[in-house]
């Protein structure tokens, strides 16, 4: 039977995974995924382990709604308070995407210089200022708050076992940054899914998610792989158009609770 055997949030983009025993969804997917996001303080571009892998040793975490405790080696732990109001926003960039989000003030941005060894400043988005998904796979209204383009990414285990012997060691899960993982199915069964429900709630697959050099850093101690894998095996099989998959891309269609263990149904 398939079920949800992995949840997952990523409350700062690029930053260290939090697993989930349960969780509530909203209207911008997991509560509190990916609502925080590290730009450069000049151009307001979006960093994240793509240019600097460190960031994966950053640890953020919500002490609760209202305030995000920010941890790394050798670092102090930082309290960062859920900016209020408009009061001091910023242009930021994401992919094609600009948007004036409010900055998380002066000792969030140092903390994060200090650690990165490079001049940014942390912000924070709420759901009023989340922005479109792609209409081409979503309707006007539903929104993403700071994952690269769709709230929810899903992988099923079965993937990943298979991905692993084709490159012929145990790869982690948490080099692809899924939110859900389902055990159950085939070996990439989620391809020809189209609709789907966990726990009452249905989610709309709206595509695979193409795939990129992040996959080659190791998930805790942010190195790269020298023989540049598993990204180099799934070019071999998993390429379309010059673009690798591996996941799919969710939308989900309500809000509700998701705990591990979850049945998971196909609908179409």
């Amino acid at each position: 039977m398939l079920h949800l055997s992995g949840l997952y949030r990523y409350p700062l983009k690029s930053g260290a995974a939090e697993p989930l025993q349960g969780t509530q969804l909203d209207s911008l997917g997991v509560q509190g995924d990916r609502r925080w996001m590290v730009v450069d303080a000049q151009s307001g571009r979006f960093i994240t382990q793509r240019l600097l892998s460190t960031m994966n040793r950053i640890t953020a975490r919500w002490q609760n709604a209202e305030q995000l405790l920010l941890s790394a080696p050798g670092m102090p732990d930082l309290p960062v308070a859920v900016p209020q109001g408009d009061g001091d926003l910023r242009g930021v960039h994401i992919w094609r995407d600009s948007l004036r989000v409010p900055d998380a003030g002066d000792a969030a941005a140092q903390w994060l210089s200090q650690f990165l060894q490079r001049d940014c400043r942390l912000v924070y988005v709420a759901p009023e200022r989340a922005r479109q998904i792609d209409p081409v796979y979503a309707e006007i209204g539903q929104k993403v708050a700071f994952p690269d383009g769709f709230p929810l990414l899903l992988i099923g285990q079965a993937s990943l076992e298979d991905l692993s012997r084709r490159v012929g060691r145990d790869l982690e899960m948490l080099r692809f940054r899924p939110n859900l993982v389902v055990q159950g199915s085939e070996p990439y069964g989620e391809d020809s899914w189209k609709r789907i429900a966990i726990g009452g709630i249905e989610f709309k697959v709206a595509k695979g998610c193409s795939r990129c050099i992040m996959t080659t850093l190791d998930p805790v101690t942010g190195e790269r792989s020298a023989d540049r894998e598993p990204l180099t095996t799934l070019k071999t099989y998993r390429q379309i158009e010059g673009d690798v998959f591996f996941g799919q891309n969710l939308i989900a269609l309500s809000s509700g609770q998701l705990e591990l263990g979850m049945p998971v149904e196909v609908l179409e």
